[in-house]
């Protein structure tokens, strides 16, 4: 595990998965990011790569040839190698390997772009096809927030504020698999975070008009900011009655009830042309 560090932040990343484990402001002298308590759940900041959420029967399609993966993708679980190191940036890269050519037929490279600025921390994922083909994927983020995180409030005390005042329906799970969707926002920029909001699993979001959103609570004037732009879905999740929530900007979105398991015609996918590269950025800022 390597720290980043500066006058307003300090923040620890795994080699597993490239996954930041902490995020702690010298100011409030909290640590914002969930401790991966395995009571509730045994992460902190997952990367979703190459697919994001489940598939029918964890299966896709591609050129005739089934291929089996599991929910979210292999990368989280997978050691990266660390290409560079300063106090403040830290570039983390995972190759395509015999192993993950079994279960996803790209050749790739998949970096982690860290950098402390500031009292924020940034991440870029940037995904290079580096085979002959085109190649099809997605990416999304899954990092969890200590909710709370001030003693002497509750789970019920925050909020989502978000930046835009949105009219949005609200997308729902049939296990890991996308169902129809219900009204959910109308002219509203907060989202009260209550237990039972995710006893049905995720709630998914298409069409979100804003590009951050802040976790905050009246008991204290420390918050984080959580920014997202170029994410086009996003998913907000708690494990049951668990003290955190993960907020989860996504390049991609699980599988419907009644798509054809072709990996080229699934929702959100995204491909990518030999030599080609995309790349994403979100952040956190304390406050």
């Amino acid at each position: 595990m390597i720290t980043l560090e500066n006058n307003d932040i300090k923040v620890s990343i795994k080699e597993t998965g490239a996954e930041l484990a902490s995020l702690y402001s010298k100011k409030s002298q909290l640590d914002f990011l969930w401790n991966a308590d395995e009571k509730h759940w045994p992460r902190h900041s997952p990367v979703l790569f190459p697919i994001v959420g489940g598939l029918i029967e964890d299966t896709f399609i591609y050129k005739g040839q089934k291929y089996s993966l599991a929910k979210h993708g292999f990368a989280r679980d997978t050691k990266f190698e660390l290409e560079s190191n300063t106090e403040t940036e830290a570039v983390y890269l995972l190759k395509d390997s015999e192993e993950t050519l079994k279960q996803y037929p790209f050749h790739f490279e998949l970096r982690h772009k860290y950098k402390v600025e500031g009292a924020a921390v940034s991440l870029t994922y940037e995904v290079k096809n580096t085979g002959e083909e085109k190649m099809f994927f997605s990416i999304g983020a899954h990092p969890a927030f200590n909710v709370p995180f001030v003693e002497g409030s509750t789970f019920e005390d925050y909020y989502l504020e978000f930046e835009k005042t949105e009219n949005s329906d609200q997308w729902t799970l049939n296990g890991n698999l996308l169902v129809a969707p219900r009204p959910y926002f109308q002219d509203q920029k907060t989202l009260p975070l209550k237990a039972e909001l995710f006893y049905d699993d995720a709630v998914i979001f298409k069409d979100l008009k804003s590009e951050y959103f802040d976790i905050k609570t009246d008991k204290t004037p420390h918050f984080v900011r959580y920014t997202f732009k170029g994410f086009p879905y996003m998913g907000i999740w708690n494990a049951k009655d668990a003290p955190f929530v993960c907020i989860e900007p996504w390049c991609g979105i699980p599988d419907s009830e009644d798509h054809d398991q072709n990996i080229e015609t699934k929702e959100g996918i995204i491909s990518l042309e030999p030599g080609e590269t995309f790349s994403r950025t979100w952040s956190m800022e304390c406050f």
